[in-house]
């Protein structure tokens, strides 16, 4: 295959083979992942059935706290917040809104900002990082064996060729060929059909920045581009069509004016679709060599914004291990064990994703009078209670996310590591290296810290901490011994 043009070769490339990984799926999550082990020094050829260039027709429009503090630890953010629209209440229904202002993060709200431009940022780091691409690229199939992973592809003009590397990683969606191809169901349903997508313009924009509500039969969102269009997203519960049906702006705009009292003179449609959402789940996250990340994995309804943020989680979680294992960082049992947290880690959020997205869509639109008045006494309760608000939050917008600890561990274990100042400035800064950062108490440096970056609390706190390349505490302990440190940094393989 040539990484620029895309082209196949029925022989597997001079790079192919031990030491490699191929992600199949060029989107948010799979370039995310895809830079990350490049950054790292894997070789990585990242497959893709379209052909070159960012699609403006993406569905997401969100980007939540815990994964601009992902984008953060690979300098994106910065970039990505100047071009989109900050919005620190999210409202969800009736009377329930969410303040985002309190979050204990650097990003006290969501970006609103179109999945494209996510996309363009994460394929510039993919290719300053070496990357190599094969656009125009299918797999046709995979098999595996104790060594690595060789799959069938067809490229341009459908011309057979393989590719082998050491490990693979879907990232194609719903119908993920690398999900099939290991012979993975994806049990659930379609929930919601006939949704409608628009991007217009508007003589008389809604006065929030994101106008969202359900009215009866109708629900609808509106979001801005920065160019001056608007995302528009309806469903008619009445009206259960196929995605095929013909789409006309004056369908959107009844949808709108049902669901938020008007249309916003909404005009100059530059695309309109129709699709369907379902909630599906993977019974696995790993087969043997090859691994499943975002929608491939998981997908659920648009409620929330979960999805990109999900997927673009689940790659921060799953590059880092997959190039420990590459590069052989700890004994080979060890490394297994590793690569089976990303399934054990990642998969009950997935299933919570799923859930809570789904919920909030049975909940918004609630039709009967009992469910309704069951809508309005829930969103009392989380207005009235901080905590189940603050909780609410969390889980929304990733920062409250936890992954299970063992027995006996320090509390911070598995728990989300928050951007703390530092001697040396903002951990989130620290962890731009893509490495585990030890945080020792100020004034001790004796401890070797191996590979791991060295950082000092810039208070007087005593807890040392080992923080993973994903953001999550591995390791901490009060007033540490240099051989608790040494056999953490060796566990972890980061010695």
């Amino acid at each position: 295959m040539d990484g620029t043009t895309g082209g196949t070769k029925k022989n597997a490339h001079p790079t192919d083979g031990p030491g490699t990984v191929v992600v199949v799926g060029a989107g948010p999550t799979g370039l995310l992942l895809a830079g990350d082990l490049a950054a790292a020094g894997v070789p990585v050829t990242l497959v893709e059935k379209r052909a070159p260039g960012i699609s403006n027709l993406s569905r997401a429009m969100v980007l939540h706290a815990r994964t601009l503090e992902q984008l953060d630890a690979r300098g994106l953010a910065d970039e990505l917040e100047a071009e989109g629209e900050p919005l620190d209440r999210l409202r969800l229904f009736d009377r329930l809104s969410l303040d985002l202002s309190r979050l204990p993060s650097r990003f006290r709200h969501l970006l609103v900002l179109p999945q494209y431009e996510v996309e363009r940022v994460l394929e510039r780091r993919a290719v300053d990082a070496g990357v190599r691409f094969a656009y125009e690229t299918e797999v046709a199939g995979l098999t595996q064996d104790a060594d690595g992973v060789t799959l069938r592809v067809r490229g341009p003009g459908d011309e057979p060729g393989t590719l082998r590397a050491a490990y693979a990683v879907g990232t194609d969606g719903l119908r993920s060929a690398v999900r099939e191809a290991v012979g993975l169901p994806f049990p659930g349903r379609s929930v919601i059909r006939s949704l409608v997508l628009a991007d217009v313009r508007l003589a008389e924009p809604p006065e929030t920045l994101i106008a969202v509500n359900a009215v009866g039969d109708a629900f609808a969102f509106i979001a801005p581009f920065a160019d001056g269009y608007h995302r528009v997203i309806g469903w008619d519960r009445s009206r259960d069509v196929p995605d095929s049906a013909p789409l006309g702006l004056d369908e959107v705009k009844g949808i709108v004016r049902q669901a938020l009292g008007s249309d916003f003179g909404m005009h100059d449609a530059r695309w309109m679709s129709r699709f369907h959402s379902d909630e599906r789940q993977a019974p696995a996250y790993r087969v043997g060599r090859v691994f499943l990340a975002g929608d491939a994995a998981h997908v659920h309804s648009p409620a929330g914004g979960q999805g990109m943020n999900t997927g673009l989680q689940d790659a921060a979680n799953l590059s880092w291990k997959l190039a420990a294992a590459v590069h052989g960082r700890a004994p080979h049992e060890l490394l297994d064990s590793l690569l089976d947290t990303y399934e054990s880690e990642r998969y009950p959020v997935g299933r919570a994703a799923l859930r809570s997205s789904g919920g909030l869509v049975r909940i918004a639109m609630a039709k009967h009078p009992w469910t309704r008045a069951a809508r309005a006494a829930l969103a009392a309760f989380v207005n009235r209670v901080p905590a189940v608000r603050a909780g609410a939050a969390g889980r929304v917008t990733g920062v409250g996310i936890a992954y299970r600890s063992p027995k006996g561990a320090h509390r911070l274990v598995g728990r989300r590591a928050p951007d703390v100042a530092l001697k040396e400035g903002r951990l989130y800064e620290a962890l731009r290296a893509g490495e585990f950062v030890l945080i020792a108490p100020e004034g001790e440096e004796r401890w070797g810290t191996g590979r791991a970056v060295s950082a000092h609390w810039s208070s007087g706190r005593r807890t040392t901490v080992l923080v993973r390349p994903d953001g999550y505490v591995a390791w901490a302990a009060d007033d540490a011994g240099a051989g608790e440190v040494a056999a953490a940094l060796e566990a972890w393989g980061a010695a």
